[in-house]
């Protein structure tokens, strides 16, 4: 393509921009417009058409340009247009302007009029004014009059014509207020007071409610009544609405609570039961009388029953407050407050009676005592009552502790059992103590219930104390007892009449364990208390004992006869303890008896010569025939023997082949599991006719025995201390019976 040609192309630029912006968009177009043309004309086929795209733009920038010259023209006839039409606007604009002008001139003109005529419109205004109270002057005359006997109708309590004559006296003050201006003239400034005084009067004609409607029903209807219609009377402008009925109301509820609660001194201690119970009395009758005498004096919309309840109720609640936040309740007036206001206080006799109708609604009263209340007073009453029961358990205690060294013998009962209502007394003053807390709550119960056993288990644990050092005391001589053993028998009758007796204590519904820890107390007291009667009587048979065995105790049954004597006369008050307890104190009596005798036997203080060991044999026979003959005498149970032990020893000093002693070792094991092998080594060695391998065979058969049944298990020669050897003979393992003998 020549440069002829490209020239042609390029169509005709405009001068410089004048702006940047304009010459960037220029430049901009231009570069589109040469790389539009060489992306058509790059090939040289296309050439051919160069005609054909010139004649098609030259029709395209003619078409433009017409669109252009038309816009342009349309453009500049709607300049035309608003030219003219802001030049019309100037015009006016003009116009008005000179018309205002002359309106500003005539208003000046007026309000120079005006102000000449101003005296004038104010001679008017007060000609207005004479000529109204010239036409209300009669009235306004007799103003103070009506005034003076407006006060004395509310002082004669005449509610209704005070009030309509305050109504007139307001309507006048209305009539005089507009054609004055607003202005209140002086005779009418002591209206409002006037309206305030009989509003005070109506207040108090209904804080009075409950007496006028028994002595006055009409005084309070017609309160009442005038309440009502100034609550409902729409107030002229600018005044207070007077709500009367609000004031009433609020005057009801004063009223009942200053009858009810209105004095500020609390209830002396012991003094709150009879006000409580005055209460109980007066709450009621107020009720009936709201419903019966007040609430037909006063509009439905009062609800003077319902109202009559919530403010007793409040008034109530409020009072018992402030008694709760005073110094602690005794328990007397704890528990009376309790059961009042959880029992009587919502019952048939108060504000659950029948008599009452629905209009009470007491089902909406909140709780007259919170949670807080009831725990505190719950905690007060268990605290001051376990006080109590502590100081009567201590003083019952004190007394039984005081008989003890009396001259005579302790009490008994026509079976001729030992007696003493000390028992009796300590149950009956738990008993009664969870019986009464029963009348208040479950809870309350619970409580008491669970002081009342750690006290009796404290109580249990201050009698044994006081048996051991009754039982100190005598054996160490500081206070000789002339009846030791009888008060300590006595003692036991008092553990079993609380045993037998403790199941009152159980609360219905209660776990079946609550009573064991008083149970296992009671048990450890029987014990302990079987324990001083056993040392009192291995005191008296210690000395008898020292001789046994000996070759006199061979030849001769003196000696157990004196043990049997004075066992006899030992035991002969145990038939004044009660069974199953006596059956208790023989058998370990005679335990008692069989150890001392076994412990004799173990002391290897004599050895069998010759036929020796046959009369031993025989007086261990006699001996158990003796001492079963005893205590079957004294009543006990034959099962319960422990004298069958002799018998068994019997049978190991009787038997006459020593291959055998291993089986009869055997057979006293399975008897007597807790039998060991110095226990063994001693019998035999009292035997006094076996060597040392024969004593080793027997002992040896112990080891191999097979274990005892536990039915059979019955501890008694564990009791038995067995004959201590000499230290060195003992080995460091292995029995020293056996390793005595091993070392001969």
């Amino acid at each position: 393509m020549d440069s002829a040609a490209k020239d042609e192309m390029q169509p005709e630029l405009s001068p410089g921009p004048e702006w940047p912006e304009q010459e960037r968009a220029e430049q901009l177009a231009r570069g589109a417009a040469l790389k539009w043309a060489s992306g058509i004309f790059y090939r040289p086929e296309q050439l051919a058409r160069l005609g054909q795209y010139r004649s098609r733009e030259v029709q395209r920038t003619c078409s433009l340009e017409a669109r252009l010259k038309s816009v342009v023209q349309s453009y500049l006839e709607g300049v035309q247009t608003g030219v003219w039409q802001l030049a019309q606007a100037i015009e006016a604009v003009q116009g008005t302007r000179e018309a205002l002008s002359q309106a500003r001139g005539l208003l000046q003109g007026m309000s120079q009029a005006l102000r000449t005529l101003q005296p004038l419109r104010e001679r008017v205004a007060q000609y207005k004014q004479l000529q109204a109270m010239s036409h209300l002057l009669p009235r306004l005359r007799a103003v103070p009059a009506a005034v003076a006997h407006t006060q004395t109708l509310i002082d004669a309590q005449q509610f209704l014509e005070a009030y309509m004559s305050l109504r007139e006296l307001e309507q006048l003050r209305e009539d005089t207020w507009a054609p004055l201006g607003g202005l209140e003239l002086p005779v009418f400034q002591g209206l409002d007071l006037l309206f305030e005084a009989l509003g005070q009067a109506v207040e108090a004609a209904a804080g009075a409610a409950g007496k006028l409607a028994r002595e006055d029903p009409a005084l309070l209807v017609a309160a009442v009544r005038v309440a009502e219609v100034e609550t409902g009377r729409t107030t002229p402008l600018g005044q207070v609405p007077r709500d009367w009925r609000q004031r009433c109301l609020r005057a009801l509820q004063e009223g009942l609570e200053q009858t009810h609660f209105g004095s500020p001194l609390l209830p002396a201690p012991g003094a709150l039961p009879g006000w409580l119970e005055a209460l109980r009395v007066a709450l009621p009758v107020e009720l009936a009388t709201a419903e019966a005498l007040v609430a037909p004096c006063c509009p439905p919309q009062y609800n003077v029953v319902q109202l009559w309840a919530h403010t007793l109720h409040s008034g109530l609640r409020r009072s018992l407050q402030h008694l709760l936040a005073g110094p602690e309740l005794e328990a007397a007036d704890a528990f009376a407050l309790l059961h009042w206001a959880l029992h009587v206080y919502l019952g048939q006799e108060m504000m659950g009676s029948l008599e009452l109708g629905p209009e009470a609604d007491v089902s909406q009263l909140e709780p007259l005592l919170t949670l807080e209340n009831i725990e505190q007073l719950e905690a007060t009453f268990v605290a001051n009552v376990q006080a109590s029961v502590s100081q009567w358990l201590q003083n019952a205690l004190d007394g039984e502790v005081a008989e003890w060294g009396r001259e005579q013998g302790p009490n008994t009962d026509p079976s001729g059992s030992y007696y003493s209502p000390m028992p009796a007394i300590v149950l009956q003053i738990l008993e009664e103590n969870i019986r009464v807390a029963s009348l208040v709550s479950e809870s309350l119960q619970q409580r008491v219930h669970g002081m009342a056993l750690s006290e009796l288990g404290i109580f249990l644990r201050s009698f044994s104390d006081a048996l051991i050092r009754f039982s100190r005391d005598h054996l160490r001589g500081k206070a000789m007892v002339p009846h030791y053993v009888p008060y300590l028998l006595a003692a036991l009758n008092h553990q079993s009449a609380l045993s037998s007796s403790v199941s009152v204590l159980q609360l219905d519904g209660a776990p079946s364990g609550a009573l064991a820890p008083v149970e296992a107390a009671l048990d450890k007291l029987q014990r302990r208390i079987c324990r001083l009667v056993l040392e009192a009587l291995q005191v008296e048979l210690q000395p008898l004992f020292a001789d046994l065995p000996s070759r006199q105790w061979l030849s001769s049954p003196e000696l157990l006869e004196s043990v049997c004597e004075r066992t006899g006369r030992f035991c002969r008050d145990f038939g004044r303890v009660r069974n199953p307890t006596v059956q208790l104190l023989l058998a370990e009596a005679e335990r008692a008896v069989v150890l001392q005798y076994l412990r004799a036997l173990m002391q290897g203080r004599l050895v069998c010569r010759g036929d020796e060991r046959t009369q031993a044999a025989e007086r261990l026979r006699h001996d158990a025939a003796q001492l079963q003959q005893l205590f079957l005498g004294l009543g006990l149970e034959e099962n319960a023997h422990c004298a069958p032990v002799l018998l068994a020893l019997r049978e190991l000093l009787n038997l006459r082949d020593p291959a055998l002693l291993g089986l009869e070792v055997a057979g006293l094991q399975q008897q007597f599991p807790d039998v060991s092998e110095d226990h063994v080594s001693a019998l035999l060695g009292l035997r006094g006719d076996l060597s040392r391998e024969q004593q080793l065979a027997a002992l040896s058969s112990l080891q191999a025995a097979l274990p005892p049944s536990p039915a059979s298990r019955r501890a008694l020669f564990s009791l038995v201390p067995a004959p201590a050897p000499a230290p060195a003979s003992c080995l460091p393992s292995g029995s020293c019976a056996r390793a005595r003998l091993l070392s001969e």
